[in-house]
């Protein structure tokens, strides 16, 4: 699991069959003190966080696509939960 910030949305006219119905969104991880650590990933996430909102996501690969139900789909990383700003 990874700490990171959204940034935002993902939209597209053609993606894999797997993800149809998901909410796809562009994560930045982050460190504890909120900066920076490494490159974007994508994620689905069934939770509907707000963009600059902080995340916890999985990369479990097989997780996510039990999510999804399709044991040949793409997808590694998906959102988990959402910190609360109040106990971070």
């Amino acid at each position: 699991m990874q700490l990171a910030r959204v940034d935002g949305t993902v939209m597209s006219t053609i993606h894999h069959p797997s993800l149809k119905g998901f909410r796809m969104v562009v994560c930045q991880p982050i460190d504890e003190a909120g900066q920076d650590e490494g490159t974007p990933v994508l994620a689905i996430d069934p939770l509907g966080a707000a963009i600059h909102q902080h995340i916890i996501y999985s990369t479990d690969g097989s997780a996510a696509r039990e999510l999804v139900k399709d044991e040949k789909s793409p997808l590694r990383n998906f959102v988990v939960g959402i910190v609360d700003p109040k106990t971070a």
